[in-house]
């Protein structure tokens, strides 16, 4: 009880379980937490302190966090009676409240969570760092000069200063592995289907999109993983099921697997400390008993630039549509920022033939870096896990992402240069992981990047606990910390 700040989500549930602590503590420790050092950061945009003691004086479900306080992202899911504004200027302004949970959100509370508000998101998240004109930018808690990456980027920032354990994040270019990277944490993206989307969508962004948590800890994310993990009745995919409980990959032996590493893809410069993350992965890698070797699939530098835009688009300018549905009205460029309203106007003047034709390519792509991964038997190279960094470059400034009318493509183009080890694998739906192995010598944190095969996150969580358990981080603190 003298350090909540310090404690995962896993202990935090067990000092609950065990009598020491109830749940109204640990809600009124993380609010005091949140109140005194968010001014710092602005991480946390909605609060609901109030209903959350309530909740956590109530009967809560007898979930495996019950009563831990958790924090939801202001985008990629509602919660009833709690603003939702995705960024947006226009929600804002139409004082937009949520009717309803989605299912996400109900297997969240399922679990026994307490959500104590909403954070921080780039307007739709589509860029890489969280600094909306709305609410304004989010800070690194590492260095407040730096961003906490995007989409997921409040919440990441949240969780690593310590106002709460872990945090809801959701991923459609690399939304939860970037924050991570930049916030010294854990972040998984799950298989595709792993969890569902709905009840509003059965996919989005073309099945892109993938919903979990950041974390400090890789037992919190193999036990979030657990706890809402499973298709809904009408969901259009649904990721092959696990052997046994995620939680039961902690401490397991993976066996010896072949696992290739890659630190370059077309046109990217990769800073030298993010090529260094990756070598000292690879070498710790070895030292755990597996075959490293340098070698990636073909298709990792493969520019898909064209096909990706034409569908980056038309999604926008389809989520501009159902943001007008939710309110009565349509979504006009003074409701959103100048670089929102130029990629849906390039959406617009995609004509379903062409989403179709460029949505195929990337459907190529897909099989391309599977057989990669494919048994050699199938024509396959038989490798297990793809080693990479999660991001070419340390956290970044921020400001570098600001679209104006003048040059409202600005953060379209930077982005291009983030997302170029991550979006591959929103593309394919195969789970990968960022872990936080590496500090700058300015003490930056720098995370690498593990990639399976679709369906295998036991792999993932087996190897990100063997490399917690030779190399932890769990004593490292931001200059920002509760």
């Amino acid at each position: 009880m003298d350090d909540l700040a310090s404690l995962d989500a896993t202990a935090q549930a067990e000092l609950v379980r065990s009598g020491r602590a109830s749940p109204v503590e640990l809600v009124d420790a993380a609010v005091a937490r949140i109140e005194r050092i968010n001014p710092e950061l602005n991480a946390v945009i909605h609060e609901r302190f109030d209903r959350a003691r309530a909740e956590a004086a109530g009967a809560l479900p007898d979930g495996p966090f019950r009563g831990v306080p958790f924090l939801l992202k202001d985008l990629d899911g509602t919660s009833a009676g709690d603003p939702y504004h995705a960024g947006t200027r226009f929600l804002r302004d139409h004082h937009y409240v949520a009717e309803h949970d989605t299912w996400l959100t109900a297997r969240f509370r399922a679990a026994g969570l307490v959500v104590l508000g909403r954070t921080n998101t780039p307007e739709l998240g589509l860029i890489p760092s969280t600094e909306p004109e709305v609410t304004g930018p989010t800070r690194n808690p590492w260095d407040p000069g730096r961003s906490a990456g995007g989409s997921s980027g409040g919440s990441a920032a949240a969780v690593a200063a310590g106002l709460v354990p872990f945090a809801h994040a959701g991923d459609g270019g690399g939304s939860i592995r970037i924050p991570a990277s930049a916030c010294g944490l854990v972040g998984l993206k799950p298989s595709r289907g792993r969890s569902s989307m709905g009840p509003e969508v059965g996919e989005a962004w073309g099945g892109l999109v993938a919903r979990l948590v950041v974390s400090r800890s890789v037992r919190d994310t193999a036990a979030a993983l657990d706890a809402v993990a499973g298709t809904a009745p009408g969901d259009p995919y649904a990721a092959p099921p696990p052997a046994r409980p995620y939680v039961a990959e902690l401490g397991a032996d993976p066996g010896r697997l072949r696992i290739g590493t890659a630190t370059t893809t077309a046109g990217v410069d990769t800073h030298p400390d993010c090529v260094t993350a990756v070598e000292a992965a690879a070498a710790l890698l070895s030292s755990l008993g597996h075959d490293v070797e340098s070698s990636a699939p073909e298709a990792l530098g493969e520019d898909t630039t064209g096909p990706f835009i034409t569908c980056f688009g038309a999604w926008t300018a389809a989520d501009l549509v159902h943001l007008g549905e939710m309110v009565g009205e349509p979504v006009t460029a003074d409701g959103v920022e100048p670089g929102t309203w130029a990629v849906a106007e390039m959406g617009r003047t995609v004509s379903g033939v062409d989403y179709l034709r460029a949505l195929d390519t990337l459907h190529g792509l897909s099989r391309r870096f599977a057989r990669w991964w494919a048994d050699p038997a199938e024509g396959g190279e038989g490798f297990d896990l793809l080693l990479t960094p999660t991001i070419p470059e340390p956290p970044l400034v921020l400001g570098q992402f600001v679209a104006t009318p003048d040059n409202p493509l600005q953060g379209l183009f930077r982005s291009a240069a983030v997302v170029p080890f991550t979006a591959p694998f929103n593309i394919t739906g195969q789970p990968a992981i960022s872990l936080p192995l590496h500090w700058t010598g300015d003490g930056l944190p720098v995370g690498v990047q593990l990639v399976a095969s679709t369906g295998r996150e036991d792999q993932l969580i087996a190897v990100a606990a063997q490399l917690e358990a030779a190399a932890p981080w769990a004593d490292r603190r931001p200059l920002v910390h509760a």
